[in-house]
């Protein structure tokens, strides 16, 4: 990894107003969703707390991928927009997929409460939320395995990603109702066939990755770059952790911190076993 470079005021700004931003609706929620008495006798409190129910989720998507977007432009070029596209096109026929057919995840479908949908199926800003986070999963294992080798980094990368769904899924159609599910499983109602689904996308998209050879542009990142990649990963999983928390699925948050623990000290476990011929590879 390249050696240090100053993040720009620009990304800087956007990764406080990130952080920021999770530390407020985990805030919000944990004041007013939980204690809904709270808002009783507040003028139009009610409807303001509904309209930020709505902003919050879809504004979170669009400050991390805004943040990523303003990393990799200044640090990579455009070389990155080939991966927007592909991962924005592949995370969207799979989420198609899942909301039609039930396959891979299982049955579901959104809400509203995500914004505009294509095809009145899948929210545009979902797969933005897929790009951000197996964009930030792909450097974060690179960095963690210090190998090149690519069956190993899809593999592991996928694990990364999927990590985030085991919070990220019981948050959002448990706890909050911004999808729902069509039967119920024994993961905090959803069926187990969602795991795999996300292990399978994820495989899908890390492969891309390696694919349209994003590797040399995220080795070329300074490591502060790789950093604010990791402090997006961060603040798309703790909003789902404080959320889960908060509304009783504390669980949840633990298994995803757990697998992802326990992936990073696999992986950190495999660079130092690696031989130094694989390590460019």
């Amino acid at each position: 990894m390249p050696g240090s470079v100053i993040l720009s005021r620009l990304e800087r700004l956007l990764l406080l107003v990130l952080a920021l931003f999770t530390a407020a609706a985990i805030a919000g929620f944990a004041i007013f969703a939980v204690h809904p008495e709270r808002l009783a006798g507040v003028p139009n409190a009610a409807a303001a707390f509904g309209l930020a129910m709505a902003l919050f989720p879809r504004g979170h998507i669009v400050l991390g991928f805004l943040a990523i977007a303003v990393v990799l432009a200044r640090h990579a070029g455009l070389r990155w927009l080939p991966a927007l596209f592909a991962l924005y096109a592949t995370s969207l026929a799979s989420e198609l997929l899942g909301t039609t057919v039930g396959l891979p995840f299982g049955p579901y479908h959104y809400t509203p409460g995500l914004g505009p949908q294509w095809f009145s199926h899948v929210p545009l800003l979902i797969p933005l939320s897929w790009f951000t986070m197996a964009t930030a999963s792909f450097a974060l294992t690179r960095d963690w395995l210090g190998a090149r080798r690519p069956a190993v980094t899809i593999a592991v990368a996928s694990l990364v990603l999927a990590a985030w769904d085991l919070v990220l899924d019981p948050a959002m159609s448990k706890v909050t109702p911004y999808w729902i599910w069509g039967t119920s499983g024994p993961y905090y109602g959803m069926p187990l066939l969602n795991l795999v689904g996300w292990y399978v996308t994820g495989l899908a998209l890390m492969g891309l990755l390696v694919a349209l050879r994003a590797g040399e542009w995220i080795d070329a990142l300074p490591s502060s770059a790789l950093r604010a990649l990791g402090v997006i990963y961060a603040a798309n999983l703790v909003l789902p952790m404080g959320l889960a928390v908060v509304g009783g699925t504390g669980g949840a948050a633990v298994a995803a911190v757990g697998v992802l623990a326990a992936t990073y000290l696999v992986a950190r476990l495999s660079r130092v076993r690696l031989s130094p011929a694989m390590v460019r590879q």
